[in-house]
């Protein structure tokens, strides 16, 4: 459900190496029945159950919501949509995505709430990674850097960086760090550790995501503190791709469509400055 009114706002979709929940393909398979024998919710119009409906269906108007109904939050509403549930306020103003990165939306804004506190503290969370600790590919002048959570491993991770130099032409730096996402000590860390040890990272990065990792050399890097900061901005899974705000763009973005949304983004940001108060 997550995913579906993602879409619907306009995001770009999680594109990324991560293990799928147990049971996810089960739970696949046996949707279609469920779905066929479940009537679509009807309530009675100016209700706060019709509310809840509608604001589902604001969001997404091609989504069915199956089922609605008391929430065990005060002043929200439960619904069943697409296997996932949702809670919207009575006043069907806000909604609600609970579950791993939950999200709070601004029904009438179409405005993920949560991403804009997520990205005030991600953003000082990469600053405190020193810019000499990154491994960057960039454009002579670029016009947009972002930040991406990178593993040796992903496939996805590896599909991005073989498109580094398109990045680059659509203006895009790209300051990479490590998040080996089979844990600290894995070989997979291992891989990183000696990758960031090396002394040209660039080319130890490139020949890693090519299965051509240089030997491994413990020394004294920032993987570590790379690695937590990933885990404390939310990252599930590999490559994940961060705005200089902060604001999570997607797992594997394909160079054209990355810098289309960062484009809309700066238009965003320029259309909110230009409202405020005294601006």
């Amino acid at each position: 459900m997550k995913r579906i009114l993602l879409a619907a706002l306009g995001a770009i979709s999680l594109s990324a190496c991560a293990q799928a929940p147990d049971g996810a393909a089960q739970a696949q398979g046996s949707a279609k029945p469920a779905v066929a024998a479940l009537a679509a919710a009807k309530p009675k119009a100016g209700t706060a159950d019709a509310r809840a409906i509608e604001a589902v269906r604001l969001l997404n108007p091609q989504v069915q919501v199956d089922r609605v109904g008391a929430a065990p939050l005060p002043g929200f509403r439960e619904a069943i949509v697409a296997g996932q549930v949702v809670y919207v306020s009575d006043d069907g103003k806000y909604l609600f995505l609970p579950g791993s990165g939950g999200a709070l939306f601004d029904v009438n804004a179409r405005k993920n709430l949560s991403e804009d506190a997520m990205a005030a503290v991600r953003k000082q969370l990469i600053d405190t990674i020193p810019v000499s600790e990154r491994i960057v590919f960039a454009p002579a002048k670029p016009k947009y850097t972002v930040t991406v959570f990178t593993d040796v491993e992903c496939g996805y991770c590896r599909k991005l960086h073989s498109e580094i130099a398109e990045y680059n032409r659509q203006g895009i730096a790209i300051e990479y760090l490590a998040f080996p996402r089979m844990g600290l000590g894995s070989d997979d860390y291992k891989k990183m550790v000696a990758v960031w040890c090396s002394p040209d990272r660039r080319k130890a990065l490139t020949d890693a995501k090519n299965d051509r990792t240089p030997k491994y050399t413990n020394c004294k890097t920032s993987v570590n503190q790379q690695y937590d900061v990933g885990q404390r901005v939310g990252l599930t899974g590999t490559p994940m791709i961060l705005s200089a705000e902060g604001i999570q763009l997607g797992g594997y973005v394909p160079p054209a469509a990355l810098r289309d949304a960062l484009d809309k983004l700066a238009a965003e940001n320029a259309q909110t400055a230009a409202v405020k108060p005294g601006a």
